[in-house]
């Protein structure tokens, strides 16, 4: 089936943040009374604050990203002529079909034709098959924008030339 990303709709909100909460609860990243789960589901947020992407085929959503324009609420990392993207997340059922690719893929694309040198993201350190896949596309770590938004969670920076 072939592969369509795409801005959100409204009406896939709902859908949206509970495929991302539960790629997260599935790798075992949010952590008994974190208060993430809300802050994944709230799709409608990241639409409204920041770009929403989705990758679906025949079988519906797939997967989802958000990237963060200058301005975004959701930008953390980025400075000037650099893109960002967070959040990238793909339904437990859905792995393994090209859909993280795809979403990683089109964020390269919408930083290289928007102008931006480089993209930057914030990775939590337990996400090995998040590094895996960011290695593939030529992300390199960037140790000295690692942060820390709250005890106990640590976030590597990475970044890629365009």
């Amino acid at each position: 089936m072939t592969l369509e990303i795409r801005l959100a709709q409204p009406h896939e909100y709902a859908e949206i943040g509970a495929i991302t909460e539960d790629a997260y609860v599935a790798d075992d990243l949010v952590p008994d009374g974190s208060g993430y789960g809300p802050v994944l589901r709230d799709a409608a947020r990241r639409a409204r604050e920041a770009e929403l992407w989705v990758a679906a085929d025949g079988d519906g959503l797939l997967g989802t990203v958000t990237t963060c324009p200058p301005g975004s609420s959701y930008r953390e990392l980025a400075v000037e002529l650099e893109g960002e993207f967070r959040m990238l997340a793909v339904a437990p059922r859905a792995r393994r079909r090209g859909a993280a690719r795809a979403l990683v893929q089109h964020c390269l694309d919408l930083s290289r034709n928007a102008g931006d040198k480089r993209v930057v993201l914030s990775s939590e350190a337990r996400m090995h098959g998040a590094h895996r896949l960011y290695s593939t596309f030529g992300f390199s770590r960037l140790p000295e924008r690692d942060w820390s938004p709250v005890p106990g969670v640590n976030l590597l920076a990475f970044v890629v030339e365009l």
